[in-house]
């Protein structure tokens, strides 16, 4: 298969490496990372190794795939699209943070697949990314039921031996996966902790009480997400990440722009939509934007 992989940062350079195995990959990235890509391949790392030689470019314009693997920050999700709508894809999958599907559809002509991927990845250097916990991609349809497109990737996937399930519920999914960033990404960015310090503790009542609200919202908005759901999901994603960093948490700590508007911060949106509180959520969301304007990154 013919895949791109936009967005070449950590997440994306381990899937596109993993995928590059077996298919033909172009990575959309920034330099210096696509020129030591281009120059000397591809290492991952780590609990996955492999070195692979896959195309790298920063120009994702006019170009054509099977797929695109859509992996930016969700802040550049609109950017992102604009260029892939220049190209022709048969399919588009979102392995995003946030619920950034809808955006995506707004601008692609190609089908849109839900995915999510709990995958540690870690960019060390320029040309080298660290498989930090082999986890699975999960993906499928956006609006639930079956999907061709789908069972096509996920076999794409499975044959690069990238551990995947292709699911019919992906509107539950996608907020059980919100539920599970609200409750670790924030809360690690802030306290400087791995994912393993949620485990127990004052760290994990405020996790907990992060996906629930997430859940309410959830149900508020159509979804069948009850809270302890929620909170076994937080649990098991804690307990098999104990040793990453999150994304958020490795932006902090690079004084970057994190995506607390989109986690965090669409929990607000959507429960002030609804007239719920989510003063947990909305805590986090505060303290993480306040900490971004002062360093000038809104």
């Amino acid at each position: 298969m013919d895949i791109v992989v936009f967005g070449a940062g950590s997440l994306g350079s381990l899937v596109g490496g993993l995928l590059a195995r077996v298919h033909e990959v172009t990575l959309v990235g920034r330099d210096p990372h696509v020129s030591h890509v281009r120059e000397t391949g591809l290492r991952v790392t780590g609990e996955r190794t492999a070195h692979v030689h896959p195309d790298a470019v920063v120009d994702g314009g006019n170009l054509a795939a099977d797929l695109a693997i859509v992996t930016v920050k969700s802040f550049d999700t609109f950017d992102a699209a604009d260029t892939l709508a220049s190209g022709s894809f048969e399919a588009v999958l979102s392995l995003q943070n946030g619920l950034t599907e809808e955006l995506l559809t707004t601008r692609l002509d190609a089908p849109v697949l839900a995915g999510t991927a709990t995958y540690g990845a870690r960019l060390l250097e320029p040309g080298q990314v660290e498989c930090t916990g082999v986890g699975r991609v999960v993906l499928g349809a956006l609006d639930g039921g079956t999907s061709s497109h789908a069972e096509r990737v996920g076999k794409a996937f499975r044959d690069a031996d990238v551990e995947t399930l292709v699911a019919s519920d992906m509107p539950r999914r996608r907020w059980e996966k919100l539920a599970v960033n609200a409750g670790i990404n924030a809360v690690t960015a802030l306290a400087r902790v791995d994912n393993g310090a949620l485990a127990d503790g004052d760290a994990a009542d405020v996790g907990h009480a992060a996906a629930r609200e997430t859940a309410r919202v959830a149900r508020a908005e159509g979804v069948r997400l009850p809270n302890r759901v929620a909170r076994d999901a937080l649990d098991t994603v804690v307990e098999e990440t104990a040793k990453n960093r999150s994304s958020m948490l490795q932006d902090v700590e690079r004084d970057k722009r994190t995506e607390v508007d989109a986690i965090s911060g669409v929990v607000v949106d959507k429960g002030d939509d609804h007239g719920i509180d989510v003063p947990t959520n909305r805590v986090l969301a505060g303290l993480l934007r306040a900490w971004e304007s002062e360093r000038g990154l809104r």
